[in-house]
């Protein structure tokens, strides 16, 4: 995966500027567990690059976005990008920007704060191993068109996927999956939320109502 890369320390030392911060920063809240079990809201990203140091994102597609003002024609980028240290967190962020830089550092910001647990297992009927490999059950997302549905694989089997779902399957810690896709497939941003959605559904299904 080429395209991953682990994320760059900021320069500017940390301020925290919520609660939950302030716990992080003082070493008080040591996982991100915690803070889910808790159901405490994420607010700034330096949580996530505090509690997951090896945090790592993925640009899943930048595209062009052009829009006709008395000013003339203003030309913007949007940025979707993918974040998650292949271990069970995931989350998606899009961002629009006047510089591409921009574009992709603020849907880096807005996966932060979009990420999500997720839960692993070995599903599949033709394995039972026991082993966080792959998803404890048959999940299934959907965004615009695009529609997607997961399925547990026995060990070994890799994922089953085009070469952006496998990027954010890795991404997520998801090591073995079956994986069908339906509708307009070659628009990223689609096929990413699709999968987010479908994580997301699990993620709830999982957690109990507070």
């Amino acid at each position: 995966m080429s395209e991953i890369t682990t994320r760059e320390q900021e320069e500017q030392p940390w301020v925290p500027r919520t609660k939950l911060g302030q716990l992080v920063a003082s070493g008080k809240v040591t996982s991100l567990d915690e803070i889910f079990e808790n159901g405490w809201k994420i607010r700034e990203p330096e949580i996530v690059r505090t509690l997951l140091p090896n945090v790592k994102s993925y640009v899943v597609g930048v595209g062009i976005v052009q829009k006709q003002t008395d000013a003339g024609e203003l030309t913007r980028f949007r940025a979707v990008v993918a974040v998650g240290e292949e271990q069970g967190w995931f989350g998606i962020g899009h961002a629009k920007a006047s510089q591409m830089r921009v574009a992709i550092e603020k849907a880096t910001v807005v996966a932060m704060l979009n990420i999500i647990p997720i839960a692993q297992g070995c599903g599949s009927w033709e394995c039972r191993c026991g082993t966080n490999h792959s998803i404890p059950f048959r999940l299934e997302g959907k965004s615009g068109s695009v529609r997607i549905v997961v399925m547990p694989a026995p060990r070994g089997l890799g994922l089953v996927a085009g070469e952006t779902l496998k990027n954010l399957l890795s991404l997520a810690g998801i090591k073995d999956c079956w994986t069908v896709t339906f509708g307009n497939t070659s628009t990223p941003s689609s096929v990413s939320n699709a999968l987010y959605d479908a994580f997301l559904k699990m993620y709830k299904l999982l957690t109990p109502a507070r």
